[in-house]
């Protein structure tokens, strides 16, 4: 679906314009042509392809999705993938957003996006001085948005993390307190996977080899490229905090099976001693000192409860009951 066609000249917007003139608009440089379409088919697809020269192969891997982050240099282009990640009502939702960058043209292609891009143009119009410089600053625009995205997602999960090393010491479900890490380290993976190889293409932009279409906007990347150094290492501190939570979750599992066995075994010794002078006194020998005693009865059982009186007080005082 085309969600809008845009032609700016000298950093200002002139006019919408029909898919059928892109060509024609991208063929005068002094335009800057601005088209973004979301979930398109793929006749859609060849349309732009013939409007705008785009290569073959950036257009196969719009066409089918599910490719990893990455920037790529096609000569006098740029073809960049971007994963969103959006909250949704029980998981995180991942989406791509495809970037064809130009001497003078960007396509978005967005694919399982709800959140459209409508700040980041009118950002763009706002800064008419920054739009002049060409498609490289729209590209920025467009990354920087992207990757501002990951940080309350971040958050979400230090505030997910946080909740369940509440409950880690809390009397709880050690069960699932486990599914909850795994869950949370299932999202942390899905967000890693988003920052991680944007690194390595972001860092292409900053160096000494910049594509002609970033020439003039490194310092703009290299600061993209910091916001991805620190999500990168926010990432891994949540990932260490959630493998120490887990190894915490299963020292509490130890413990508390640890605490159940030594009551186990107190309520076996004050079973035990009644249960020994029982056997004892049950054997039905017939020459048994005790058998004869008028109060042997009574005594055993004072016995009995004498001894598992003193165990208690000793097994209660020890903790164990």
């Amino acid at each position: 679906m085309l969600i809008s066609a845009v032609v700016y000249r000298d950093g200002h917007r002139v006019a919408d314009i029909d898919p059928k003139e892109i060509h024609s608009n991208v063929a005068d440089p002094e335009n800057l042509v601005w088209v973004a379409l979301r979930d398109p088919d793929p006749a859609t697809l060849e349309q732009m392809q013939a409007q705008f020269d785009l290569h073959p192969l950036a257009v196969e891997d719009a066409r089918s999705g599910h490719q990893r982050p990455k920037v790529e240099d096609y000569g006098d282009s740029l073809f960049t993938v971007l994963h969103v990640i959006e909250p949704g009502e029980d998981e995180l939702q991942v989406g791509e957003v495809a970037i064809f960058a130009g001497r003078n043209y960007v396509l978005t292609v967005r694919r399982h996006v709800e959140r459209g891009f409508q700040e980041v143009r009118a950002r763009c119009e706002r800064e008419p001085e920054l739009l002049r410089i060409g498609a490289g600053y729209v590209l920025y625009a467009i990354i920087d948005a992207v990757v501002d995205r990951y940080f309350p997602i971040l958050d979400l999960l230090e505030d997910e993390l946080e909740s369940v090393e509440e409950r880690l010491f809390a009397d709880g479900s050690p069960r699932s307190n486990i599914e909850a890490l795994y869950r949370l380290k299932n999202r942390l993976t899905m967000v890693r996977h988003a920052v991680a190889p944007l690194l390595e293409g972001i860092s292409n932009l900053t160096g000494g080899r910049v594509p002609k279409l970033c020439v003039a906007l490194k310092e703009y990347y290299r600061d993209v490229y910091d916001h991805l150094l620190r999500l990168n290492q926010t990432i891994e501190s949540i990932r260490e905090s959630v493998a120490t939570a887990t190894a915490v979750n299963l020292s509490m599992i130890t413990l508390q099976e640890s605490e159940t066995m030594k009551r186990l075994a107190a309520y076996a010794a004050l079973i035990a001693v009644p249960t020994l002078i029982a056997g004892i006194y049950g054997m039905n020998f017939a020459h048994m000192p005790e058998l004869g005693w008028k109060y042997g009865y009574a005594g055993a059982l004072g016995l009995m409860v004498a001894i598992d009186t003193y165990l208690f007080v000793r097994l209660r005082r020890s903790r164990w009951l």
